[in-house]
């Protein structure tokens, strides 16, 4: 498993795993927060309801400068050495929840169709654990919970939490992201890049506009729109290295009014995704090259508007054996499978500018069921058995941490 060696379970005694009481809190928590999503930004009553449990705990949880997120450390008098952190995200997205649960969203237009619900609660749920284990006298180190916002708005909450000094103090990072192909129990993991580079691309184009009974005097926007749509990729494809996996793709296209009028104005706009940072950081000059050149062929004025998101998420190879070897301790290594890595964006990749760090994919599909429900998709949900592994996860992780570094 990527030269990860594997620790059969019960070789390592790990205190720390979930109470019946605790388990069922978590579950009515998860669904709670399932039925009160809140999009980027706006996680006022998310982080509410984390500060007042933490602080039910006997911690003292910081809200982040923009009021929502927050942070908080667990085993304060370890401050002598470089914290665990165990980072979860709060937002929702902007699409209607359609299942039909008793936990259905009841925001109209709303909904936790990411899981991200379940990493907040997977986060929670750990930070009660190790309170409990520190209150003991068995956490042997620090551990810092970040709970963060705006994952799903580019660029990204965590760069706004990183500039708020999330990690200072921090020496290591660890995440889990849910996966509907990966059954609830088990993680996926993988060293090196786990997730892809994902940009923004806004276009105009521009014309004279005129009759569509004599386009050859004008400006065929209609048409140049759907050269640019078609054209930039397969021109792209021809400027880069294949296995960087460079992919432009449009998720909407407009232009126009009336079935015999060619219009003044047209617009694109899309995602750039690729697979490592060399390609990421060129990809901007790349691909305005490439909208400028076509929509020029077919005398169109173009104005391109880039917006960088995320770079792809890096695996730490020392980070990654840690969380190999917690779900080892707890589960055994049958519980762990390799994973591919995606072309999906995670702005936990920010961190791992700054720390090293590693994210799991976190199992959420019922065993034997034939379904994958897609993520980003109205009827996502999850087998609530994932809470356990996730809390298992990061609970076995920061004690296997802090016992490395005694």
């Amino acid at each position: 498993m990527n030269q990860l060696k594997s620790r059969e379970p019960g070789s390592v005694t790990l205190p720390g795993t979930l109470s019946e009481a605790l388990r069922a809190e978590l579950i009515d928590f998860r669904r709670d927060l399932h039925m009160h999503p809140e999009l980027g930004n706006q996680e006022f009553r998310t982080t509410a309801a984390l500060k007042a449990r933490l602080e039910a705990a006997g911690l003292a949880p910081k809200v982040l400068p923009a009021g929502t997120g927050l942070v908080c450390d667990i085993g304060t008098r370890h401050r002598g050495r470089l914290m665990l952190a165990i980072r979860a995200d709060l937002d929702a997205l902007p699409i209607p929840d359609v299942k039909t649960v008793a936990y259905r969203s009841t925001v109209a237009n709303r909904a936790h169709a990411c899981g991200h619900d379940v990493h907040t609660t997977t986060v929670l749920g750990a930070g009660l654990v190790l309170a409990e284990l520190d209150r003991q006298g068995l956490l042997p180190h620090a551990v810092r919970l970040i709970f963060q916002p705006a994952e799903e708005v580019l660029p990204g909450g965590a760069a706004d939490a990183v500039e708020a000094g999330v990690l200072d103090g921090v020496g290591r990072i660890i995440a889990v992201h849910c996966d509907p192909r990966v059954d609830a129990g088990k993680i996926g993991l993988r060293v090196g890049a786990i997730t892809s580079a994902c940009d923004r691309l806004e276009v105009t184009l521009d014309g004279p506009g005129g009759h569509t009974a004599r386009p050859h005097l004008t400006t065929d926007l209609v048409t140049a729109a759907a050269r640019v749509a078609t054209d930039v990729p397969a021109v792209l494809a021809r400027r880069v290295d294949a296995r960087s996996g460079l992919s432009v793709t449009w998720g909407r296209i407009e232009a126009g009014h009336a079935p015999n009028v060619i219009p003044q104005h047209a617009e694109l706009s899309g995602t750039v995704r690729c697979l490592d940072l060399p390609t990421w950081r060129d990809a901007p000059d790349l691909v305005h090259a490439a909208i400028d050149e076509v929509a020029t062929l077919h005398r169109a004025k173009s104005t391109v508007t880039y917006v960088r998101g995320v770079p792809p998420v890096v695996n730490d190879a020392a980070v990654t054996e840690l969380l190999h070897d917690a779900m080892a301790a707890r589960r055994g290594p049958h519980a762990i499978e390799d994973t591919e890595q995606s072309l999906g964006g995670e702005d936990f990749s920010w961190y791992l500018e700054h720390v090293p760090g590693a994210m799991a994919r976190l199992g959420v599909r019922t065993p034997g069921d034939p379904r994958v429900r897609d993520l980003h998709a109205g009827d996502f949900d999850v087998d609530e058995l994932c809470i356990d592994a996730g809390v298992e996860l990061f609970t076995a992780a920061a004690l296997l941490d802090g016992a490395s570094q005694a």
